[in-house]
């Protein structure tokens, strides 16, 4: 793609956030796109979003579990950025119509309490530099059409990433632990009184630990670093729960934690 196509999808993206309507399939409009294209487009929204006074607070973490990486036909997760707009407290109510089609994931947030980068990153060094982590829901929502009504391709992951890994929002509990044995930790998530998924982090690539160190080292071949105090939301261990108004969502992490949101 060219540096004005990237321009261009952003704006569609950015103008599909604000309007809360989808836009089309980029994988349809540009056949040629690639990940370091769609990369660029994300870049370019939120770059928006910080000159906007929207800042940065961390990092999302997608496609970290093997059967989410099967259906879109890739061996690798996906990243997108966190900003302050993002944010939600535990218990919060989210009007109606603030997002498009929101839907939930149960994750691990990590909290940094010190800089973490570099191509040889590992597991020990993302243990060193977590302050604490604490149970959380991703709020994903879609600007991009999952399906074009016209062919019906289903979007591709660099639909994905450009509209930023489809990250709209975090809700972290407030329980804070240590990161230890986090492939154990597990959630039940309820829709109302109905259990719709189960899992355990060892499904966000054996350890969510991995996740962050997967993150740490992308972000080091583009030359920059997870920062102190910033949050990483490690990735799904169940698939996304539909959200549609009036649903009210409850994570029971056991011993460590619950999250609740609630859909107007």
């Amino acid at each position: 793609m060219r540096p004005e196509e990237h321009a261009s999808a952003a704006r569609a993206l950015i103008d599909a956030e604000r309007m809360r309507t989808q836009t089309g399939l980029l994988s349809l409009a540009y056949p040629g796109i690639t990940m370091d294209d769609a990369y660029a487009i994300q870049a370019q929204v939120v770059a928006a979003k910080v000159a906007a006074g929207d800042p940065v607070t961390g990092w999302k973490i997608g496609l970290t579990s093997r059967a989410m990486q099967q259906a879109l036909n890739i061996d690798i997760p996906d990243s997108g950025v966190l900003t302050r707009s993002m944010h939600f407290e535990t218990g919060a109510i989210i009007p109606a119509g603030h997002f498009i089609q929101p839907r939930v994931e149960a994750e691990i947030a990590f909290i940094m309490g010190a800089d973490l980068g570099g191509a040889d990153i590992t597991r020990d060094d993302v243990l060193k530099a977590t302050d604490y982590v604490a149970p959380a829901l991703e709020i994903l929502d879609t600007r991009i059409l999952r399906t074009d009504p016209a062919t019906g391709h289903a979007r591709k992951v660099f639909d994905t990433i450009a509209d930023n890994a489809a990250n709209a929002g975090i809700v972290m509990g407030t329980a804070r632990h240590q990161p230890d044995d986090l492939r154990w930790v597990g959630a039940i998530v309820k829709a109302g009184d109905t259990v719709e998924e189960t899992g355990l982090g060892a499904g966000v690539l054996n350890d969510p630990v991995e996740s962050v160190v997967w993150l740490a080292r992308r972000m080091a071949i583009y030359g920059d670093t997870i920062k102190a105090g910033q949050v990483i939301l490690s990735g799904s261990f169940i698939r996304p729960i539909e959200c549609p108004s009036g649903t009210n969502i409850h994570a029971d992490f056991g011993n460590f934690g619950a999250v609740t949101v609630e859909f107007a």
